[in-house]
């Protein structure tokens, strides 16, 4: 098994007129960990239902394997979205949940899901509505871990969990992405937490593209500029500015783009401290609502 390629072209969605995805042209390799990034009402989960199948894009292509998911049970069959809400059948017993995945998913491993089951304490005999919306949350990322679907899609589907189940969810879904690799992505908001287990960014702003980088790369775009103002000024002058701290006459500024050597030298020689930027810092610049300036570079 080998997991699944994913390519949208112009993909836009809208609802009642307005656009859930506007656009969107994007590319996700295969047997990677995708993070797909972005705040509240970016279009992270409207573009996971597309990708599942779920929705059928009102302008624009999805292809999944070079097939359109929409009414296709070949590609559907090999896509499992675990949403937040958790698609659960409420009223059944959680064994019964499992015995349905099993038939439906093709690489179903159900020594897996029994481990994972236990670990997260999750209780097979009571019926889905009786769980806590911990459980709940813990039963859906174990039918998605468990499903071993070439393209899995965990949607915020983690919410409902504490910081310990979630972290246990971290370290389950790497162990298995180690043993079985396939193509996962994790559309969140919680990007500390998850950025150690990410390859690959898409980062979403009002259904639109911002950017899609590999980790390290867009990692190293970001620096932190701090020292005399009027040093810092000059330095970042031709630099696209994300945000600005003053405390007296020293200056924090957080810039993104390559800093080369020239840039580097020239830093060191007026004082100045060059630090990184986190993947949750880039994240909150890169989506928030204005940026102090561009580059004119």
């Amino acid at each position: 098994m080998s997991g699944l390629g994913v390519r949208t072209e112009n993909l836009s969605v809208r609802f009642g007129g307005v656009p859930a995805l506007d656009g969107l042209d994007l590319r996700l390799a295969p047997d990677k960990i995708h993070g797909l990034l972005g705040r509240n009402g970016s279009g992270k989960s409207t573009l996971a239902a597309v990708l599942a199948g779920f929705r059928r894009p009102d302008d624009g292509r999805v292809l999944i394997d070079g097939m359109v998911p929409f009414e296709n049970a070949v590609v559907t069959s090999r896509v499992c979205l675990i949403r937040e809400s958790g698609d659960l059948v409420d009223s059944a017993p959680v064994k019964h949940v499992l015995g349905l995945a099993s038939g439906l998913r093709p690489y179903w491993n159900d020594d897996l899901a029994g481990e994972l089951l236990d670990k997260f304490e999750v209780p097979t005999k009571k019926r889905v509505q009786k769980l806590s919306r911990g459980k709940k949350s813990a039963l859906g990322v174990v039918l998605g871990i468990a499903s071993r679907a070439p393209l899995t899609i965990f949607d915020e589907s983690y919410l409902g969990m504490d910081v310990p189940s979630r972290n246990l969810f971290y370290d389950a879904l790497l162990a298995d992405y180690t043993e079985v690799p396939r193509t996962i992505v994790l559309s969140t908001h919680l990007v500390s937490e998850v950025s150690a287990l990410l390859e690959e960014v898409v980062i979403l702003d009002n259904g639109r593209l911002v950017t899609q980088s590999p980790v390290d790369s867009l990692r190293g775009r970001g620096a932190s500029i701090v020292g005399p103002a009027a040093a810092v000024d000059e330095l970042t002058a031709d630099l696209a500015v994300l945000a600005e701290q003053r405390l007296g006459g020293t200056k924090s500024t957080t810039v993104l783009g390559d800093l080369d050597g020239a840039l580097l030298a020239k830093a060191r020689s007026a004082g100045l401290e060059i630090g990184p930027v986190g993947l949750q810092e880039l994240f909150v610049h890169l989506t928030g609502t204005t940026h102090v300036k561009e580059s004119s570079r």
